[in-house]
C-alpha cells in the first residue's frame, strides 16, 4: 500500500440492497475508462460485491479488476495508506479516523468529496458543491440530480449507442432468452423485468398479468421480490432457474447478474420494475416505461422524493398520461392491493403514448450533465484554486 501515484480513493459501505456498491462500481470504471484516473475502491463487504462482479475474489485484500484497484475495507485500516489526490465518501459513509488524521497531517490534503444520494428534489440545487470545515479539513458535498444546477447523472458516454444497437436488432430478445436458458419469446409477448423490494401489491399485479389478453413474461432476478409472492402463490419457484406458468403469465427466475447483464435485461423488456438508485437510473437509460419502488423511509420521506421525481419525469406528458403514471407509481409504493383491476388496464391503454415519451426522457434527464465528467471538472477546479 505504498503506491505514490495520484489516485482517486472511493470509499463505500455495502448496505443490503446493492445500490451503493452498484453506483460506486460504475463510477469507478467510468473514471478509469473515460478519464484515465487511477482509482482505488475501498469496499467493506466483498462478498456482496461479488454478486455484481463475478470475477471478484472475496478472499483477497487487494485485487485489480478492469484496471480498478479493489481493496477490502477492514476495521483495522492499513497504517501505510497514503491518500490519493481525491477522497470520495460514497453516500455519507464515514472515513476511517486514521485516514482523516493522515489527511490533516498532509501539507496538501486531498480534495474531499461526499457523494450524496441521487434526488430530484429542488433543494439540492442550493446545496450542491457547498463545503464544510471538518477539524481543519474541507469537505465538499456533491449532489447528483436532474437539474442544470446539480451534479448530473451517472451515464457512460457510449451507453445510448449500445442500447440503440441492442433494441433495434429484432433478433436480440430471442438471443437474450437463448443465452440464459429461458423459454423462447411467444408471438406478441410482453416482457417485464421485476426487481423490487418486498411489496404487498405484487400478488394483485401478477393476477392482472395472468388475466392479460396478450402473453406476458415476467423475468425476476433472484431477490426480495419473491418474498412477497410466497404466501399467495405457494407453488411459485424460489430458486434461480425456476419457472412458473399460469394462464397468460410465465414467471422465470434469473440469477443475479453483472451490471452489463442487467442493462441487457432492461433493454430487452417492454416494462421494468426497479428499486433503489442504481437500477432506478438504468431503467431510465433503457428508454422504456418503468415503475420505481423507492426505498421506504421513516415519516414517508421517500414519498416526497418520489413526487419530486414524477413532477420532472411527467412534466411534458399529456394530462391523462401524467395521471395514469402517477397513479401507477403511488399505488405500488403505497403497497395498495385493491386498485390494480383499474390501474393496470388504464396504463395499458396509454402504453404506446408512454413508450413514445420515454424515448426523449434520457436526454432531458441529463440536463445537469454527466456525473463522472462533473466530478472531474469540479476536482480540477479545486486543484487549480489550491495550486
Amino acid at each position: 500500500m505504498t503506491e505514490k501515484k495520484p489516485f482517486w480513493d472511493i470509499f463505500c459501505t455495502v448496505i443490503d440492497n446493492y445500490g451503493d456498491i452498484g453506483v460506486t462500481w460504475r463510477l469507478a470504471r467510468q473514471l478509469q475508462q473515460e478519464h484515465q484516473r487511477h482509482v482505488r475502491l475501498w469496499i467493506d463487504d466483498l462478498g456482496s460485491f461479488q454478486r455484481l462482479c463475478p470475477s471478484l475474489d472475496p478472499s483477497l485484500a487487494v485485487q485489480m479488476i478492469d484496471q480498478i484497484l479493489i481493496c477490502r475495507w477492514d476495521p483495522h485500516f492499513p497504517t501505510d495508506f497514503h491518500p490519493g489526490e481525491v477522497i470520495v465518501e460514497a453516500f455519507a459513509c464515514e472515513l476511517p479516523a486514521s485516514v482523516q488524521a493522515k489527511m490533516r497531517g498532509m501539507e496538501k490534503p486531498p480534495i474531499w468529496l461526499n457523494l450524496e444520494y441521487l434526488s430530484a428534489e429542488a433543494w439540492i440545487d442550493g446545496c450542491h458543491g457547498l463545503s464544510s470545515q471538518q477539524q481543519g479539513l474541507t469537505k465538499f458535498f456533491f449532489f447528483p440530480g436532474f437539474s442544470e444546477k446539480s451534479g448530473g447523472l451517472l451515464c457512460e458516454s457510449l451507453l445510448f449507442e449500445q442500447r440503440d444497437r441492442w433494441q433495434q436488432n429484432s433478433a436480440q430478445r430471442e438471443f437474450f432468452c437463448q443465452q440464459r436458458g429461458l423459454l423462447p419469446p411467444r408471438p406478441q409477448e410482453f416482457f417485464i423485468s421485476l426487481f423490487s423490494y418486498e411489496n404487498a401489491a405484487l400478488p394483485a399485479l401478477l393476477t392482472q398479468w395472468q388475466q392479460s389478453a396478450i402473453p406476458i413474461r415476467c423475468l425476476a432476478p433472484f431477490g426480495r421480490s419473491l418474498n412477497s409472492l410466497k404466501s399467495i402463490f405457494h407453488d411459485i419457484p424460489h430458486t434461480a432457474g425456476s419457472r412458473w406458468q399460469q394462464d397468460a403469465l410465465i414467471l422465470e427466475i434469473l440469477p443475479m447478474t453483472d451490471q452489463q447483464g442487467y442493462d441487457e435485461l432492461l433493454w430487452s423488456c417492454d416494462f421494468n420494475i426497479v428499486r433503489g438508485e442504481d437500477s432506478f437510473l438504468r431503467a431510465q437509460w433503457a428508454a422504456r416505461p418503468f415503475l420505481w419502488h423507492i426505498y421506504p423511509q421513516e415519516d414517508a420521506a421517500h414519498l416526497e422524493k418520489l413526487a419530486a421525481f414524477l413532477t420532472r419525469y411527467t412534466a411534458d406528458y399529456p394530462a391523462e398520461l401524467t395521471d395514469a403514471v402517477k397513479s401507477l407509481f403511488f399505488a405500488f409504493n403505497h403497497e395498495n392491493q385493491d386498485e390494480w383491476p383499474e390501474i393496470w388496464p388504464d396504463i395499458q391503454k396509454k402504453w404506446n403514448i408512454w413508450q413514445n415519451e420515454t424515448h426523449s426522457w434520457p436526454e432531458k434527464a441529463l440536463a445537469g450533465g454527466n456525473l463522472a465528467n462533473q466530478l472531474v471538472q469540479f476536482v480540477e477546479k479545486q486543484l487549480e484554486c489550491c495550486a
